[in-house]
């Protein structure tokens, strides 16, 4: 069974489907949506092709090309569901997974807002869109406040003074738009991470290694994107470009009509919170994966605590072509665990 139908679970069905496990009956992917899509439809409209931080194609299905302008909402999902009936993908939707238990004959109950599964093995691509990270500092803020995943495009902040929070892609794609139309503010917990060369593949395994090492200790993850550092995209030039890239220390605490260092008070209308997320996996709780260090311990894709559990789009496969990989990595690490491919779930 694989749970979420966005880039690595669709990359796991294919490859499921690939090895000889039979639609429906072998497998099944679960998907909270309603429609394809994952989080790329609940992305701004304003972010375009032009200025996606990275995407690759999935298995055996190139993207046609874009047009750059167009908005990413539109064109991943539609990519996504052409992807699905191309390769005739079993996905259900929208069934939400509320918690993966133990059974007693050894598989896996799989319990939903839908129906419930028995499974042999489970592949979690849930992702991350669902968790939003939003900080506390001390203070009450009387003005707007949203999270990155809220945000919707600059419109709504013209003529005002917007702090933007966070030192990753998410937080330059907001400043490149929102400068356009109004004053910025941008802080960040630490000083911004630049990365001025090319993405070579000796740096792109070098990035990987250090997220894998944080899984194999079983330590919170930190993304992919957060070890790569801000690179030279379009968002990043037209944020300089606008002189948006001033960056300011983390504020103390908030006020009545800004943020505070100190003594010291900036007077700003709205707060955008680009903070980053966590994985989705609340509903794997039962199964006791979790270790002393906070996070799941990971050998590769695989569970340390339970080989039959998969995690992709997670750690260090969080990425488009990260996912891509993991989800050929679990399937056939699951073909190793079950053997032939026979009746996956029920």
């Amino acid at each position: 069974m694989v749970v979420g139908a966005g880039q690595a679970g669709l990359s796991a069905a294919y490859h499921l489907r690939r090895r000889g496990f039979e639609p429906y009956r072998g497998f099944v992917v679960l998907d909270a949506d309603p429609a394809p899509g994952g989080a790329w439809a609940h992305r701004s409209p304003s972010l375009r092709m032009a200025t996606v931080h990275g995407f690759h194609d999935l298995p055996d299905f190139e993207l046609p090309a874009p047009d750059p302008a167009a908005p990413a909402r539109e064109v991943v999902p539609g990519y996504f569901a052409a992807y699905e009936a191309e390769h005739a993908l079993p996905v259900v939707r929208p069934v939400r997974v509320g918690a993966v238990r133990p059974a007693a004959d050894g598989r896996l109950l799989v319990e939903s807002d839908a129906d419930r599964w028995s499974a042999r093995a489970l592949i979690n691509a849930t992702g991350t869109w669902t968790r939003p990270f939003l900080p506390h500092y001390p203070g009450h803020f009387a003005g707007r406040q949203l999270h990155y995943s809220e945000y919707r495009g600059p419109e709504s902040f013209a003529g005002q003074r917007v702090a933007v929070v966070g030192g990753g892609a998410s937080a330059i794609q907001v400043l490149s738009e929102v400068a356009e139309v109004a004053g910025t503010l941008w802080v960040t917990r630490r000083p911004p991470v630049y990365h001025e060369g090319p993405f070579t593949p000796e740096f792109g395994r070098a990035v990987v290694a250090q997220v894998e090492e944080r899984v194999r200790l079983g330590l919170p993850v930190r993304s992919v994107v957060s070890v790569t550092g801000l690179g030279p995209s379009v968002a990043y030039r037209r944020a300089r470009e606008l002189g948006a890239l001033e960056r300011r220390p983390m504020f103390d605490r908030l006020t009545e009509h800004g943020v505070a260092w100190g003594g010291h008070e900036e007077r700003v209308d709205a707060i955008v919170w680009a903070t980053g997320f966590r994985p989705e996996v609340k509903h794997l709780a039962p199964l006791g994966l979790r270790g002393p260090g906070g996070g799941i311990r990971m050998e590769g894709t695989r569970a340390a605590a339970d080989p039959r559990i998969h995690l992709v789009g997670y750690g260090p496969s969080a990425s488009t072509v990260g996912a891509n990989r993991a989800g050929r990595a679990a399937v056939n690490e699951i073909v190793k665990l079950l053997g032939e491919p026979a009746l996956g779930v029920r």
